[in-house]
């Protein structure tokens, strides 16, 4: 098994090789509800690419084609986390309580490398009462 965006990944070949970023296509996936956001937010995605390449008048048609999501991929997303919820609904409040706090901790330390470039964040300024721009030093 190996860790993929949304879940993991059971297909033997490509565990095998450590891939990376396994599209929700493959019905090797496997999730759980912590995911249950990002399959909404991956599926609301999918259908807005969907409109706005419907927009592109001028491009061609087998651009178009290549780009456009599939309605496929938006309901395999949709019968996923369909699943997920369906799980959640058989459980007492209590469960399902307790579910959701063990959800939030498993979101704040989860990392996700989806294999893109990240944004360097700023680094803190040490002196917060110095102002901007040059100083001048003098001698006396």
């Amino acid at each position: 098994m190996t860790h993929v965006p949304y879940g993991t990944c059971t297909e033997p070949s490509y565990v095998a090789v450590a891939g990376h970023d396994r599209p929700v296509r493959c019905g090797h996936v496997r999730t759980d509800v912590s995911h249950l956001p990002d399959l909404e937010a991956y599926r609301a995605d999918l259908l807005c690419n969907r409109e706005r390449l419907a927009t592109f008048a001028d491009a061609d048609s087998w651009a178009k084609s290549e780009a456009m999501p599939t309605d496929d991929d938006s309901n395999r997303v949709r019968r996923l986390a369909q699943r997920v919820r369906q799980g959640l609904e058989v459980l007492s409040d209590e469960d399902r309580s307790q579910i959701q706090e063990a959800i939030m901790v498993v979101r704040r330390t989860r990392t996700v490398s989806l294999g893109m470039p990240g944004n360097r964040q700023p680094l803190a300024d040490l002196r917060p009462g110095r102002t901007a721009g040059p100083t001048l030093m003098t001698n006396g």
